[in-house]
């Protein structure tokens, strides 16, 4: 009897229409080394862990082809910096297959850098190794502090030079994801006024992700909405723990409510409200603070591209799909403000709350306060005021900050509220650690200039519990010295 195979494939993308994907092969890679595999991530896919971690370096590469496997890259569209291409797609990235956990979720594995595709524009479809490290700590960070993320399975070192500025060494990442489908995908076929393949696109976006709307008679507008709310969510949670995605393109906004696409990327320090990382952000357009708005853009685009599903006449169509898009907005004001009450500490809602919060972001700001420091010291002042000069101290006010703890812990006083279970509360949302630049920088640089993984290796033992405090590994909350500092970060491509 055959042995089963090391991934059973279930592909339900590939029974779309052709026009909805491209196949694809991954070029040969010459020397493959696998340097991380998530070994409990492909336990929890009911993968054959075993033969991956020993053949990980030719599957995860592309090398070895299983049975099963899909192989195409996807088509899309997409807003780039608010500029429609209405012909993007899978460029350096494609489904391998897809497979049904051992909770009965559908997920998506995806190579990305396997070479080129049918939508590479001219580009070598290859990755570098740094992006690949940075998407690998990022995405498994996000996971462990509790965001909805698309995941890190393997990532292998090709043994082939990548040719950007500078020679690099090739990579490639496999990720795991819900799904891979992007506001830019319908944006792809509505501008080709395609309706049956809109139609077909949401029915299975329904029947993957939203499986509860299946049967209702408004169930493209309700798609609508609920994607609205997951993002809502998902932008609130971003901000919780200061991360900036750097570049919120159509393209980059998946329909499952999950975080894809770590490029340009990055964490807050010293905190500020229109902090920005990428590169190629010149404008400021995906700041920090700039981020709900950009999503509620990006899903206007969304309902735009449905609008011929939700009705025949086309001004009752905007009617509804704007009552769907101001579900965005009331869901991110209640989680943005559920995300402040709970990052200071308050458990009677008042209505004073989004106002202290607030001025305490100002005061980080105008202060220059690390983001995830000053609110993991406000949990120890919790506890007592004997920690409040550790809080005041991430402040170049140290004064201001005293008069705001003053004026929160009278806030807060009389709650009922045991001063340890609150510090318990805040520390359960406020981490310890986060993948700071760089320390980032600093395993990348490692292991492309010496081929030494051990700082990559230590950085996921840390960010794997990120809201314990790991004393052995304190070095890892600090913040960057001058010279250490990350002020930009790029694009993978």
């Amino acid at each position: 009897m055959d042995a089963s195979p090391p991934i059973r494939f279930d592909n339900s993308y590939t029974l779309l229409p052709p026009r909805f994907y491209a196949e694809a092969r991954p070029a040969h890679a010459s020397e493959p080394r696998l340097f991380a595999f998530n070994h409990a991530l492909a336990e929890e896919l009911g993968l054959d862990a075993n033969y991956l971690a020993a053949h990980g370096a030719d599957v995860f590469s592309g090398n070895e082809q299983l049975p099963g496997a899909a192989m195409v890259a996807q088509v899309y569209a997409g807003h780039q910096f608010g500029h429609f291409v209405p012909r993007l797609g899978d460029g350096r990235a494609m489904l391998v297959g897809e497979v049904v956990d051992r909770k009965g979720n559908r997920r998506d594995i995806h190579l990305k850098g396997g070479g080129p595709t049918a939508w590479s524009r001219n580009g070598d479809g290859r990755a570098a190794l740094g992006p690949v490290m940075r998407e690998y700590i990022v995405s498994e960070a996000m996971h462990a502090l509790g965001i909805p993320t698309t995941r890190a399975l393997a990532a292998v070192t090709t043994g082939d030079t990548v040719y950007r500025e500078t020679k690099l060494p090739g990579a490639v990442f496999t990720r795991v994801a819900a799904s891979h489908i992007r506001v830019g995908t319908f944006q792809y076929f509505a501008a080709r006024q395609d309706e049956e393949a809109l139609r077909l696109l949401a029915d299975h976006v329904i029947a993957r992700h939203y499986p509860e709307l299946e049967g209702e008679e408004d169930r493209y507008a309700l798609m609508i909405e609920a994607v609205c709310r997951r993002q809502a969510s998902l932008i609130a949670e971003w901000m919780r723990v200061g991360f900036i995605h750097g570049v919120m393109n159509t393209d980059n906004m998946a329909v499952s409510g999950e975080t894809i696409d770590f490029g340009p990327c990055a964490f807050i320090d010293a905190f500020s409200f229109n902090k920005v990382f990428s590169s190629i952000d010149a404008h400021g357009r995906y700041a920090y603070a700039n981020q709900p708005t950009i999503g509620q853009w990006n899903l206007v685009r969304f309902a735009e591209a449905v609008l011929p599903l939700l009705n025949t006449d086309m001004d009752k169509a905007v009617e509804r799909a704007n009552q769907a898009i101001k579900v965005f907005g009331d869901s991110f004001n209640d989680r943005w403000l559920e995300v402040l009450r709970a990052k200071i500490g308050i458990v009677t809602p008042g209505e004073g709350d989004f106002d202290l919060a607030q001025k305490l972001l100002k005061l980080m700001e105008d202060g220059r306060a690390d983001f995830t420091r000053t609110f993991r010291a406000l949990a120890a002042s919790a506890v007592s005021p004997v920690a409040d000069a550790g809080f005041a101290a991430e402040f170049i006010d140290r004064e201001a900050a005293m008069a705001w703890l003053a004026e929160w812990r009278a806030y807060v006083d009389g709650d009922g509220i045991a001063p340890q279970d609150r510090a318990a509360a805040m520390r359960q949302v406020n981490p310890a650690f986060i993948p700071r630049n760089h320390r980032i920088e600093q395993a990348i640089v490692a292991a492309r200039e010496e081929g030494d993984f051990s700082l990559f290796e230590a950085l996921m033992r840390v960010l794997a519990n990120p809201y314990e405090d790991q004393r052995d590994f304190a070095r890892y909350a600090m913040p960057p010295m001058p010279d250490e500092e990350v002020a930009r970060t790029f694009c993978g491509t």
